[in-house]
């Protein structure tokens, strides 16, 4: 091999190695599987549901540079309400924050100074999956992380709000989609 081929070579193999190594920001959980089914544990335990109602354990990794603080969602799209329907908000989480346990209610588990808003549901913490019954919806768990410390808001916030401010302050996304029929 010449040495300007080697240089080439070299050269070639050492951008790939660093783009190798920016890797994705993403999301994952022991609970639950990206394009799987919800277990009855993540189930509400209310509008016509009899599930566990709690919450799943998320961790995410590859957080983007500039992150100061990170907002986590679950979003059903499919809902009939014409605008979807957030079933749970969190935000505030610190940065320094990467994972969350199962388990997180409105008392207990939310870390530092996060906030869960009453998102669709109408009061603060998490609401499992209920679609209506003979209907499959998708439901999407969100993390994003976000260029600012604080979002200016409180535990009454609407999860249209506070997806307006995430948006606003968004660095990165990754998200774990799951369904759930009755």
């Amino acid at each position: 091999m010449t040495r300007p081929a080697f240089k080439t070579a070299l050269l070639t193999l050492t951008i790939l190695a660093s783009q190798a190594q920016a890797a994705e920001f993403s999301l994952s959980s022991p609970d639950i599987r990206d394009g799987g089914t919800l277990a009855e544990a993540q189930v509400a335990n209310s509008f016509g549901c009899s599930g566990q109602n709690i919450s799943p354990a998320l961790q995410w990794s590859n957080v983007p540079e500039g992150t100061k603080s990170f907002a986590v969602s679950l979003y059903d799209p499919d809902a009939p309400t014409g605008s979807g329907f957030w079933h749970w908000v969190m935000f505030n989480i610190p940065a320094d924050v990467t994972a969350l346990p199962a388990g997180i209610s409105p008392e207990s588990g939310a870390p530092g100074s996060a906030i869960q808003s009453r998102a669709d549901a109408g009061y603060p913490g998490f609401l499992g999956a209920c679609p209506p019954e003979g209907q499959t919806h998708s439901y999407v768990f969100t993390v994003t992380a976000l260029d600012t410390d604080k979002l200016d808001l409180d535990s009454s916030a609407s999860g249209a709000l506070i997806g307006f401010m995430t948006n606003a302050h968004a660095l990165a996304r990754a998200s774990i989609s799951v369904r759930y029929g009755r």
